[in-house]
């Protein structure tokens, strides 16, 4: 049967019908993309160059156990952590001809006093052990909204979005390797745009396909674009129909591509296909727009992420041997339309090509309707098991700080592992590189062996980048997360925060040892010493007036402070001067 089957066509149409009678609670009506000045990615600070190597570090945060390793990747050239700078929305590429050769790209802020950002980037060629932080791809160039993939060689391509003026559009970088980048080749583009390249080893290999927000781009009449001949170039945009925003590109095992994310003006989750957009020779024709019901649609501009997306949508294919080829899995955070939860990690699959849906599941096992299950995110391995991740406030009741959850699917969606805490939970809102986001996205890829994890949390105080992996043994595990073992001693954060007149700081050390306590700027020189010497075994609390070594009052602003006890071992907070 034909795409243009007259049968088909009915079909799909009763489908919407059927699927129009789900009705949008009016509280939960999403604004509509064409309305949201705020949300646009244009640069409100100048660009100040930051020196790196003169910044004060401190240890890089890690969690290693059975379940889960993760290691920080805005490192120095130590691999300590770089005070004073932010790093989020990340996204990650594996080499599928190298697996232990992969990069993560990022929203690079060289100071938090600035939202100015620039494509940040980092390697690993021992499979995610360590990682090389080089710098950015083009210093002092605005660039946001990072997303990386690779072909079937292991070609890197980074996808970045800049604005000249009130264009907004995207160059994608190319890298044989891991750590140098061509010159960036002009890709049409706009705001949050996504990008996915076919590796599915037939004639459409190789083809490289994005798509972004219409209303934000250089090209307004189009969302759509696609390059068929390894990225020298890429072809006019063409509009996809609804014109969803906020999601994600997936290619079937036929080269069929996949474009998903909420229907402007809407609120309603979309998946758009096209069977021909792989063929050089002819204009991507999208063969229909389904509805997919997840009960519940997107949330953005809302706590604990109040100035960007609670979750994008992710679409993904099953491209295994087995029963479930060509199964199609959407998944989103939503605020639910039949509950009143304010947050859940929804899913649903299609076994037709993505013509039909399953009812939605929810794959949270928690029953707090205030909680937050927020950046749901998922891939799908080439074996067909299902990874989902997000960030979950279940631990912290009524309030914001979260933790890293995971499940999976071993059977095409149907059944999902008991949910699983992989990490501690940190204040998303600490940190903040001037502007009230820990991003909009996390991003991860599936093999085999497990799921590869590019994420953001603020361990040390501040917004940084980790790459995590979850190995897969096939074993239903329901052991909590296995964290770092704490240094011995601990460093309170001070209050009041923000402060005028005066500041306590309070840290405790666990055995005799020396201490130093210092204040530093925004750029990361030193401004107070506040203590200095050999302390015996206690909890300490002293009081800062906000002076200088020299005596002299520093001006409003954050800063941090970092107290370093034992053999390197530090930890470092911010605080903020408001006179």
């Amino acid at each position: 049967m034909t795409f243009n089957s007259p049968l088909l066509i009915a079909f799909i149409l009763v489908s919407h019908a059927a699927l129009a009678q789900v009705k949008v609670p009016e509280r939960l009506i999403f604004p509509s993309p064409y309305e949201m000045e705020e949300y646009k990615e244009y640069p409100e600070d100048e660009y100040v160059p930051a020196a790196r190597e003169s910044m004060a570090t401190s240890p890089a945060y890690r969690i290693s156990g059975p379940s889960f390793t993760s290691v920080q990747v805005n490192v120095n050239q130590a691999g300590e952590n770089i005070v004073g700078d932010a790093a989020n929305e990340p996204s990650i590429a594996v080499s599928p001809a190298d697996p232990s050769r992969m990069a993560i790209g990022w929203r690079q802020f060289d100071q938090v006093s600035s939202n100015f950002r620039q494509a940040g980037f980092a390697y690993s060629e021992n499979g995610g052990a360590s990682w090389v932080f080089p710098g950015v791809i083009e210093p002092g160039v605005f660039r946001s909204d990072p997303v990386l993939d690779t072909d079937s060689e292991g070609t890197f391509y980074y996808n970045s979005l800049s604005t000249n003026g009130g264009d907004y559009f995207c160059d994608v970088y190319k890298s044989a390797g891991v750590g140098a980048w061509d010159a960036g080749t002009a890709a049409f583009g706009g705001d949050k745009q996504w990008m996915a390249v076919d590796r599915t080893g037939g004639a459409t290999d190789g083809n490289i396909y994005a798509y972004w927000n219409q209303f934000f781009s250089i090209c307004p009449e189009g969302m759509f674009t696609r390059s068929t001949d390894g990225g020298l170039s890429y072809d006019p945009c063409v509009t996809v129909p609804q014109q969803p925003v906020w999601g994600t590109l997936a290619v079937g095992p036929d080269g069929e591509v996949y474009a998903c994310g909420t229907a402007s003006g809407t609120g309603r989750l979309v998946v758009a296909k096209s069977a021909n957009a792989g063929n050089p020779g002819e204009p991507p024709v999208w063969d229909f727009v389904t509805e997919v019901n997840l009960d519940g649609q997107q949330v953005a501009f809302s706590d604990p992420n109040p100035a960007g997306l609670l979750g994008q949508v992710w679409i993904g294919v099953d491209h295994s041997e087995g029963a479930a080829r060509g199964n199609l899995y959407l998944l989103c955070s939503v605020s639910r339309f039949s509950t009143q939860d304010v947050l859940d990690v929804m899913f649903a699959r299609s076994t037709d090509g993505g013509l039909t849906w399953s009812d939605p599941v929810r794959i949270n096992d928690d029953n707090d309707p205030g909680a937050y299950q927020w950046f749901g995110t998922m891939a799908v391995a080439p074996n067909g098991r299902i990874d989902a991740v997000w960030l979950d406030t279940r631990d912290d009741p009524g309030g914001r700080n979260s933790s890293l959850y995971h499940s999976f699917s071993d059977d095409g969606g149907l059944s999902w592992n008991p949910n699983e805490r992989l990490s501690e939970s940190f204040d998303p809102h600490a940190g903040w590189p001037n502007q009230q986001k820990m991003g909009d996205y996390f991003d991860m890829q599936s093999d085999e062996n497990g799921a590869h994890l590019a994420w953001a949390a603020t361990f040390n105080g501040e917004q940084d980048v980790y790459y995590g992996f979850i190995p897969f043994d096939g074993i239903t595990r329901a052991e909590g997360p296995e964290i770092e073992e704490k240094p011995l001693f601990s460093l309170a954060q001070n209050f009041p925060n923000p402060f005028g007149r005066s500041t306590s700081i309070t840290y405790a050390l666990r055995k005799k040892g020396r201490v130093l306590l210092e204040v530093y700027n925004q750029l990361g020189q030193p401004v107070a010493v506040l203590e200095n010497g050999e302390r015996p075994a206690g909890e300490y609390t002293l009081a800062w007036d906000g002076r200088d070594d020299q005596g002299a009052l520093l001006p409003n602003g954050a800063y941090f402070y970092r107290l370093a006890a034992g053999e390197g071992s530090a930890v470092t907070r911010r605080m903020v001067v408001l006179r």
